[in-house]
């Protein structure tokens, strides 16, 4: 079909720190093979300059641009639902929204990211122990992977946070949704990972702009398995020392697969290609890995985003 006769329809991510995200490169390939005009735009907090404080002003800029919806990361998953006019069922319990779509004048948020883990965790590590867990992180992703861990058969789950409360509240909201005794805030993380099958890390720590280790590396051992959020790098530091020690590891690169899938349904009204998807993603890591290439083609397009932002937000603050 001429380019000028497919329907087009603009989208993008908000977050800080999400220059090298490869979700643009994800959803324009998958608009392309499904005939669409797709343009998909970063919006980074840190390169604007902006706090998450500016929310209100970027979802009305993308609005008035004609997005179709957008796509939120760290920091701002919880903090955007202020904003919103009404939430997916999925998203009122999570407390978390990665996902806004505009329709009609109104602003209603999703939550992808727990099916998006599911889905992965199913594929990737498919028997694994779900006695006792041990999840790292009790933000917006925290929510939505702790979710998607008791869903998926965990017994008991213990948080841990580096603010306290985040993860009595969110153990508090786990055991309303699936009975007594399911999740609780941890007070000791050498006891519970001593206990523990498995650890899920739903924190930035390990991502290119937060390295670094986020728990002791002493506390790991061959016999847990390890599940991973952060998929830029796709081998984290501590995937790195799973792996070492010979642990059963998964990193983060399948749940920004699946939640980019159920994100571009929403947006589009299209179902797309999960396979497709996934090898387009691998493709684009290893274009990464050896020759750079998907990483500057995502930094040229996050230029691309930043510049669109800039026009949208006044930025004399």
């Amino acid at each position: 079909m001429h380019d000028d006769l497919r329907p087009s329809l603009l989208a993008g991510l908000i977050g800080a720190g999400i220059q090298r995200s490869l979700s643009p490169a994800m959803h324009q390939q998958e608009g392309d093979a499904q005939g669409l005009r797709y343009v998909y735009q970063i919006i980074d907090l840190e390169a604007l300059g902006l706090t998450p404080d500016a929310l209100p002003e970027l979802l009305t800029a993308a609005e008035r641009f004609g997005f179709a919806g957008l796509n939120i990361t760290h920091p701002c998953k919880q903090r955007v639902l202020q904003y919103l006019d009404d939430l997916s069922d999925d998203a009122r319990a999570l407390g978390a929204v990665n996902t806004v779509v505009f329709k009609d004048g109104r602003r209603i948020g999703h939550n992808t990211d727990w099916w998006g883990f599911a889905e992965s965790f199913r594929r990737g590590l498919p028997d694994a122990p779900m006695g006792q867990v041990v999840q790292l992180g009790a933000g917006g992703a925290g929510a939505a992977v702790a979710h998607a861990v008791l869903t998926l058969g965990a017994q008991s789950l213990t948080l841990f946070d580096v603010e306290p409360e985040r993860a009595r509240q969110l153990a508090a909201s786990l055991c309303g949704r699936f009975g007594p005794g399911r999740a609780q805030a941890g007070a000791d993380l050498a006891a519970a990972m001593a206990a523990a099958d498995g650890l899920v890390h739903a924190t930035p720590t390990g991502m290119a702009g937060h390295p670094g280790l986020p728990l002791p590396p002493d506390l790991l051992q061959s016999r847990h398995w390890v599940a991973e959020i952060v998929y830029f790098p796709l081998e984290t530091e501590l995937l790195r020392h799973a792996r070492a020690l010979g642990c059963r590891t998964l990193d983060g690169g399948g749940m920004a697969v699946f939640q980019a899938v159920g994100a571009f349904e929403l947006f589009t009204g299209i179902a797309p290609n999960a396979h497709r998807m996934l090898a387009h993603f691998a493709a684009l890591q290893d274009a990464a890995a050896t020759a750079g290439a998907g990483a500057a083609g995502t930094r040229g397009i996050a230029r691309a985003g930043a510049d669109a932002g800039r026009a949208a937000v006044p930025l004399g603050r």
